[in-house]
């Protein structure tokens, strides 16, 4: 298993999100040895967030050989073709080093924010999943299309550094019928850390396996990654459980309680002892999203818990 780091897309800590904190985060995971950089999507929240595509293009210099990843990107309401055409710039400019990892997403704000019935988002998502694919080279155009609008003709050029897909991931939190819409349309999982634990991800991996089996497809060294792995390496018990308490718990509105078992939110041990289960259970890659004071945190990863994975 390997690690990689979320932007910092919101302000933590009264430290304001500005194109420094970026490149600081970025020159930190590279100089560590992180495998990827990720940028979540949302158009609004309840704290301001910096756009998910632009900081990731921002960063493609910076990034040296690491993977830039969306986790996730939102074809339904950025729309397919739009879409599309940024993710297939992030692939060219950076020689192919883009994972997309695309969903409906879960905020029913993005949906009010661009006038979109939320309970619609499944029908759509199925639709936009397959316009992106055959945009980007890896599958058929949908036949039926109701919500998106593509000319038969339409030919994405430039087209993304790995000609023939790839590189589309599909997110689920693990439900049947996710896993199902990963093994017919993704080329890897990706999940969400903050809503599952190590041994649901195995049972969920395990059903995977089947589903991908199911449809002909090899299981074995089929990709995964986990999202949004909200980190904090305290320095003691009291200090992880204030930020539980006091920053992770508001903003996700979600029990402390229900939090620890999670999150990389603790001391090294914590934190060292539930990646490796995950590693255990069979994750490619996690996503380290530290709650501030990124550059210690990431430090923090490399010299003190990583050693005890195994992960570089």
């Amino acid at each position: 298993m390997d690690l990689g780091v979320h932007l910092p897309l919101m302000p933590f800590g009264g430290e304001p999100v500005s194109l420094g904190r970026l490149a600081r985060v970025v020159d930190t995971a590279r100089e560590c040895g992180l495998a990827a950089v990720a940028a979540n999507d949302h158009f609004v929240y309840q704290t301001a967030w910096l756009d998910g595509p632009t900081a990731l293009a921002s960063m493609i210099e910076r990034s040296g050989r690491m993977a830039l990843a969306t986790t996730v990107s939102l074809p339904v309401l950025r729309g397919p073709v739009p879409l599309a055409k940024a993710l297939a710039a992030i692939d060219v400019l950076s020689e192919g080093r883009l994972v997309a990892a695309v969903g409906p997403g879960s905020s029913s704000r993005d949906y009010d924010a661009v006038g979109v019935a939320f309970e619609e988002r499944w029908e759509r998502f199925d639709e936009a999943l397959a316009v992106l694919r055959g945009l980007l080279g890896g599958g058929p155009d949908p036949e039926d299309a109701r919500f998106y609008a593509v000319p038969p003709d339409l030919e994405l050029a430039p087209g993304p550094h790995r000609r023939g897909g790839g590189n589309l991931w599909v997110a689920s939190w693990g439900s049947n019928a996710g896993l199902a819409r990963v093994a017919r349309a993704g080329d890897g999982w990706l999940a969400s850390a903050y809503n599952t634990t190590p041994e649901r991800f195995a049972a969920a991996r395990g059903r995977l396996a089947r589903a991908l089996e199911d449809r002909g497809r090899d299981a074995d060294g089929f990709p995964n990654a986990l999202a949004t792995m909200w980190t904090w390496v305290a320095d003691d018990r009291a200090a992880g459980e204030r930020v539980l308490a006091d920053v992770l718990s508001p903003l996700l509105k979600r029990d402390p309680d229900e939090l620890r078992g999670q999150v990389c939110v603790g001391s090294v041990e914590h934190c060292a002892e539930l990646l490796s289960r995950y590693a255990e259970a069979g994750c490619g890659r996690v996503y380290l999203w530290p709650l501030g004071d990124e550059q210690r945190q990431l430090e923090l990863i490399a010299s003190e818990v990583a050693p005890m994975l195994g992960a570089t």
